[in-house]
């Protein structure tokens, strides 16, 4: 195949661990592989967009990505990475997040193709949901030993109290064998030859590959991926507000352009090779093109650019382009009037505001009220006066004279109004 998956990996950055063999075998045929989802929200967040992209490439390469969402171990937790046991999620939950993530997959994989790679979406609940627990306990768990199990990074730094762990219960010990049965159901019924995930599940992933070899005498790979992290030692995939998630009415287009558009130089230059499909010689001229000009910021442009269509579209970039000049820019009452209100509220996050009633407006409310009598924006009165006389007073960024009068006309999303003095001093009266 031309397009040679692991190898592309490797240049990216994309590659931590490989088992053996695993180049050979994709070079030999078609191979379906998988990456686990857990559905602990109804939305991915985009520390997802990892694998996410990986099945991705993966599919461009030809071979066959599946996307596993864990319904049956969504209800038990992982404990990689964790240093205390995650709260279970009941039947109902599971059903409305597993709904919710496999509409989101749909827009990175081609399920639909006619090719022998068409991905597929699987749901672990269905082949665990009637497996007894004593069918379990002698047809998989005869298979491993504690002393295999117990061997594994992410159940011995549980054990041993590191990074300030709690223990673990018997239900997050027994989650490595749910995982190596996935991947052994998986192989025996799908013909999937490998795993892949974040570098933190290796211990996991080979657990199904010694299970596949043990129970069914077959031959399994592995492959993992770094785990992301930004170059300052903050967490990647966190702003101030929390997650940002790959649902945009969790987390606006708007809010998501912004949190590529302020990635470091550093972060920007690695993440620019992960997060897109932009060649290896894009890639090294975009570069360059940024080091001559550091304050232009173009790396920053151009990855925020790639992944804002990639997640949401073309339509939702060009807004938040729009919504993002307007703090800066030339913009006008209708530039604001066209944002929907998440993303209005979003570009003015942290400005001072004021609650206003509406029936101020029926008779129209004059400008020294809307600055200082009934808003303390500007201090006082007379500041108010000064302020529109030195024609430095804008509504809805417009400049506007003491004579103006604010009225329903003027609503943004029918209850905003945004007061400006000079170029960076707003002020947002809620009418109600």
């Amino acid at each position: 195949m031309a397009y040679n998956f692991v190898e592309e990996l490797k240049w990216r950055g994309m590659m931590h661990d490989i088992m053996p063999g695993t180049e050979e075998q994709l070079a030999e045929e078609v191979t379906a592989g998988y990456i686990g989802f857990d559905p602990t929200a109804d939305s991915l967040h985009i520390g997802s967009l990892i694998p996410i992209i990986v099945l991705m490439h993966f599919q461009k390469a030809g071979h066959k990505p599946i996307a596993l969402i864990g319904g049956a171990t969504g209800m038990i937790g992982d404990p990689s990475g964790k240093s205390a046991e995650r709260n279970m999620l009941d039947e109902e939950s599971l059903a409305k997040n597993v709904a919710g993530i496999k509409s989101q997959l749909e827009r990175f994989l081609d399920f639909n193709s006619d090719g022998e790679n068409a991905a597929e979406l699987v749901n672990n609940y269905d082949w665990m949901k009637d497996f007894t627990l004593l069918d379990f306990v002698r047809d998989i768990g005869k298979h491993l030993t504690v002393n295999y199990m117990m061997a594994k990074d992410s159940v011995k730094k549980r054990f041993t109290g590191e990074d300030g762990a709690d223990g673990m219960s018997f239900t997050e010990f027994t989650y490595q064998l749910f995982q190596g049965y996935d991947f052994l159901h998986l192989y025996q019924n799908k013909n999937c030859k490998l795993q892949m995930g974040g570098s933190d599940q290796w211990g996991n992933i080979t657990t199904g590959t010694e299970l596949v070899r043990r129970k069914a005498q077959g031959k399994a790979y592995a492959m993992t991926c770094p785990l992301i992290t930004k170059a300052d030692g903050t967490k990647f995939g966190k702003s101030e507000g929390g997650n940002i998630w790959l649902d945009k009415d969790r987390t606006s287009a708007y809010k998501f352009y912004q949190y590529w558009l302020n990635s470091s130089d550093e972060d920007s230059e690695n993440f620019i090779k992960k997060f897109t499909f932009l060649t290896k010689e894009e890639i090294e001229t975009l570069i360059a093109e940024h080091n001559e000009a550091p304050h232009l910021r173009l790396l920053q442009k151009r990855l925020a650019e790639e992944v804002t269509v990639m997640v949401h579209s073309q339509e939702d970039l060009d807004n938040a382009v729009k919504a993002s000049s307007i703090l800066f820019g030339n913009s006008t009452a209708s530039d604001l009037k066209s944002l929907d209100e998440q993303t209005f509220l979003d570009v003015f996050d942290g400005v001072p505001q004021a609650e206003l009633s509406k029936e101020e407006l029926v008779e129209g409310l004059d400008m020294i009220g809307a600055l200082a009598a009934k808003t303390n924006f500007l201090g006082s009165n007379s500041d108010a006066r000064r302020a529109l006389k030195e024609n430095a007073v804008s509504v809805n960024k417009e400049k506007v004279k003491e004579d103006y009068k604010i009225t329903e006309a003027d609503l943004i999303a029918n209850k905003y109004v945004l007061l400006q003095r000079g170029k960076k001093n707003y002020y947002l009266v809620n009418f109600v």
